[in-house]
C-alpha cells in the first residue's frame, strides 16, 4: 500500500485583513479560524504531507485568486501547496504556480470549460492539475435513469450531483461520470468534497468516495466531514482514498496532524511520520 497523505485545508475568504481562514457547515455559516500564513506554518511544522489553499469565494465574487496571500503562504511552507478558487484560464494557472504553488485546483471553470483541464495538463503537466469536484446527494432517482445510482449507508438510492460556485449552483451533472471525464481529459488528481458532509464531523461520504476510488486510476483526495482520526482511517479503508483532507479538527486544535498519523500508524496505515 502506498503511503497515505494527510492534507490540512485552508478555506480562505477575502476580508479587511487581506485573507482569513474560515470553516462552515455544508458550505455556509462560516466562522473565522485564523490567519492563513500562520496556520500554514503550523501544519508544516506538524508534519502535514501537503496543504490545500482554497479561495472559496473567488468564483462566486467573480474575482481572481489572492496572489499576495499565496506568495506569503508559499514562503512559509516546504511541502507541496495546492491552490484553488477563481482559476479560469491558463494565465491564472501560470500566475499561481509562479506565486509558489505546486499544483492548482480547478472546479467551477472546469465544469464550464472542460477543455481547460486538457490544455492545462498539456502545458504544465498532469501532476500540477487537480480537479475539485463538489457534489451533493440527489434522491430523485426515478427521473434520472442516466445517472450513476449508488446505495447510501441506510440503503437509500441516490446519485451525486456536481455543484459549482461554492455549492451555490447545481449542474445536473453526475459526479461519477464527470470524474471519469476529468481523468480522460488529463487531470492528475481529484479533490472530492461531499457537500452533505462538509463541516458536519460525521465522517467522509463513503459511498461516493469508494466508488470514485474503485473506478478511477488517478488519486482521490477525500474531503468533507472529518470529526476525528477514525474518520480518516475509514476514508482510507472503506473509502479507499489516496489522501485525506481535513480542516475543522486541525484549525480549532482538536487534533494535530501528528495525532492523526499516530492513530493511523497504530492501525497499520502507511504514513510519513
Amino acid at each position: 500500500m502506498l503511503t497515505k497523505r494527510i492534507i490540512p485545508c485552508l478555506d480562505v475568504t477575502l476580508d479587511e485583513a487581506g485573507g482569513t481562514v474560515v470553516k462552515g457547515i455544508e458550505f455556509v455559516d462560516l466562522r473565522k479560524a485564523g490567519d492563513p500564513v500562520e496556520l500554514a506554518k503550523r501544519y508544516n511544522e506538524q508534519g502535514a504531507d501537503e496543504l490545500v489553499f482554497l479561495d472559496i469565494t473567488a468564483s462566486h465574487e467573480g474575482r481572481s485568486t489572492m496572489i499576495d496571500v499565496i506568495e506569503r503562504t508559499a514562503d512559509e511552507v516546504f511541502i507541496p501547496l495546492t491552490v484553488g478558487g477563481g482559476i479560469n484560464s491558463i494565465e491564472d494557472i501560470r500566475q499561481i504556480l509562479r506565486a509558489g504553488a505546486d499544483k492548482v485546483s480547478i472546479n467551477t471553470a472546469a465544469v464550464k470549460n472542460p477543455g481547460l483541464i486538457r490544455e492545462s495538463s498539456e502545458i504544465f503537466g498532469a501532476q500540477c492539475i487537480v480537479t475539485a469536484i463538489d457534489c451533493k446527494r440527489n434522491l430523485d432517482v426515478g427521473n434520472n435513469p442516466d445517472k450513476t445510482i449508488l446505495e447510501l449507508e441506510d440503503g437509500t438510492a441516490a446519485w451525486y450531483e456536481v455543484v459549482i460556485y461554492g455549492g451555490r449552483q447545481p449542474t445536473g451533472i453526475d459526479a461519477v461520470q464527470w470524474a471519469k471525464k476529468v481523468e480522460e481529459l488529463g487531470s492528475g488528481e481529484i479533490l472530492l468534497t461531499s457537500m452533505d458532509r462538509d463541516g458536519t464531523y460525521d465522517g467522509f461520504d463513503i459511498p461516493i468516495t469508494s466508488k470514485l476510488s474503485e473506478e478511477l486510476e488517478i488519486p482521490i483526495i477525500a474531503s468533507g466531514g472529518v470529526g476525528n482520526p477514525e474518520h480518516i482511517y475509514e476514508g482510507f479503508t472503506k473509502g479507499k482514498a489516496d489522501a485525506a483532507l481535513a480542516a475543522s479538527i486541525f484549525h480549532f486544535g482538536e487534533y494535530t496532524v501528528n495525532d492523526v498519523k499516530e492513530h493511523l500508524r497504530k492501525k497499520d496505515i502507511p504514513v510519513r511520520l
